[in-house]
């Protein structure tokens, strides 16, 4: 088996059942904040065509630093076999669709599926409600020669989960920040200093936990940091290791795994990692000494990154769209019917959201399910984002804003108190889709007794079945889909005999369920 970086959680796998292609992303995302790091806009010309000409094609989720539309879209041969998550949502397949892709294999949460010629893949879905509802995944790839886990920023939470395959060879982890917090956020220089140091410390805490629990002969750090090389950003970089910023590169979890007294091996883009016999080998695509300056001369790399894309990163704002007049109606026409069927969520806010874009200051008045200007009253948050961005994303009707316009960092906020779920939980529930399973998630955190629906029964084609799930009480009025001769709740995959309701996921855990009947 052999491993090539592609940049950032890209991978190309090439087994002898055939190539899979991981989440290639080459342009930059979310409104041009993150360029991938080290640069692969350099790559061989051989690499890129083995690249655009894979076997299989496996896209982790949905957010632009793995499913990279425009790149796709144009390169990638059509006949290639894609490899989908069983996420509970169709996006990711009808996004795939849209750009000619007519081959899939649906696979199982966690189950093995054979591809031939000795090669098998799992992919194990992760589906919280604060990963949207496409939610997020891990790839095991095990050809028969070697086991590879590509978990790329997948917080799955079985920590054991990834390595019931096998013995594990290579181990591809996120270890570094893909979130805007705490940058963002209005506090004083010391308070910033205490939040961004407590949360690299927690995110290079989880990722040593699944390091531990997966085993691995060696340890591929990935999946980040992106680098910001627009001039308004720039200050997001992580160089001396000072700046206020969640992302440090690479140095900082080799170390960690070096301390711990596991290998790690540093993957650019074009690094081949051929794994044969029990050995690990690993070839760069250029001189040590190249390598070693990328991040011991880090501020003169990027120098050189952002003086080349700098002309792209000024056509990219004329793109952006101009102020509206209409901006508060088109917001009120398409939110007001999605506060309207979310009174779970509302209350999980209980709160009034300003919006300010530009010189205009939207109310998102939670507790009466209303879109309006703002009137000075009390809020409890507050968001101030450039127009054109604002407008741009109300234009595309993003349906996710956490990775249409938050991942950007091109924000500020302020609140009053502690992080709170439900706020973004909307942003990332902008369609009828979406809000109705963020409102039944949110209903599903509370006592289903107290709201008078576990005891209810339904109907789910021609079967009556009882309404929430045994597992974590998912509403299946939302949550359940046939699945041929099985009933499937789509929030965490558990599936149920159709004819005896007995629970295929785990033991003595049945569904009531019968056939329907003309009474019913």
């Amino acid at each position: 088996m052999r491993a090539t970086s592609i940049g950032h959680a890209g991978i190309l796998i090439d087994t002898r059942g055939g190539s899979i292609l991981c989440d290639p992303w080459f342009l930059p995302a979310f409104f041009g904040s993150w360029f991938v790091f080290p640069r692969n806009d350099q790559l061989a010309g051989e690499l890129l065509e083995r690249i655009e000409h894979p076997d299989f094609l496996y896209i982790s989720h949905l957010h632009a630093d793995h499913l990279d539309e425009p790149w796709l879209a144009g390169h990638v041969e059509r006949e290639t076999t894609v490899l989908l998550p069983g996420y509970p949502t169709r996006e990711l397949e009808r996004k795939l669709r849209a750009f000619g892709f007519t081959r899939f294999v649906r696979t199982r949460d966690g189950e093995e599926t054979d591809l031939g010629a000795g090669l098998k893949v799992a992919i194990h879905v992760e589906t919280s409600i604060t990963d949207g509802p496409g939610g997020d995944s891990a790839l095991v790839v095990d050809d028969g020669t070697a086991v590879l886990v590509n978990q790329n920023d997948c917080r799955t939470t079985d920590l054991e989960a990834l390595r019931r395959h096998g013995t594990v060879d290579l181990h591809w982890i996120q270890y570094s920040g893909a979130i805007w917090y705490p940058m963002v956020y209005d506090e004083p220089p010391a308070r910033m200093r205490e939040l961004v140091d407590a949360k690299v410390a927690s995110q290079l805490t989880r990722a040593m936990r699944y390091v531990e629990a997966i085993d691995a002969a060696a340890v591929v750090p990935s999946a980040g940091p992106p680098v910001f090389l627009d001039p308004e950003l720039f200050h997001l970089n992580v160089i001396t290791g000072d700046e206020p910023s969640i992302f440090p590169d690479q140095r900082i979890f080799l170390a960690r795994l070096a301390d711990a007294g596991r290998r790690g091996v540093l993957a650019i883009p074009g690094t081949e990692i051929v794994l044969a016999d029990g050995q690990i080998s690993v070839t760069h695509p250029a001189p040590q000494a190249d390598v070693d300056a990328i991040f011991t001369d880090k501020s003169a790399y990027l120098a050189r990154y952002q003086a080349d894309w700098l002309p792209w990163l000024d056509a990219l704002r004329a793109t952006w769209h101009t102020p509206t007049a209409d901006l508060l109606t088109t917001l009120q026409a398409w939110w007001r019917p999605l506060l309207a069927m979310a009174p779970t969520l509302r209350a999980g806010v209980g709160a009034v959201v300003v919006l300010r874009a530009g010189d205009e200051e939207i109310a998102i008045d939670f507790p009466n399910a209303d879109v309006r200007a703002y009137a000075g009253e009390p809020c409890a948050f507050r968001f101030e984002i450039q127009r054109e961005l604002v407008e741009t994303v109300t234009a595309q009707r993003a349906v996710d804003w956490s990775n249409a316009l938050f991942l950007s960092c091109r924000f500020t906020a302020w609140r009053v108190g502690p992080f709170n779920e439900y706020v973004y939980n909307f942003f990332k529930s902008l369609s009828v889709e979406r809000m109705r399973r963020a409102e039944a998630e949110a209903l599903r955190k509370l006592d289903p007794e107290q709201h008078g629906i576990a005891a209810q029964e339904i109907r789910i084609g021609d079967h009556i079945v009882e309404r929430t799930c045994p597992h974590r009480h998912a509403d299946l009025a939302v949550f359940g889909e046939i699945d041929g001769c099985e009933l499937v709740c789509t929030l965490h995959g558990w599936r149920f005999d159709l004819e005896t309701g007995r629970c295929l996921t785990a033991e003595n855990r049945p569904l009531k369920i019968r056939r329907a009947t003309l009474t019913d």
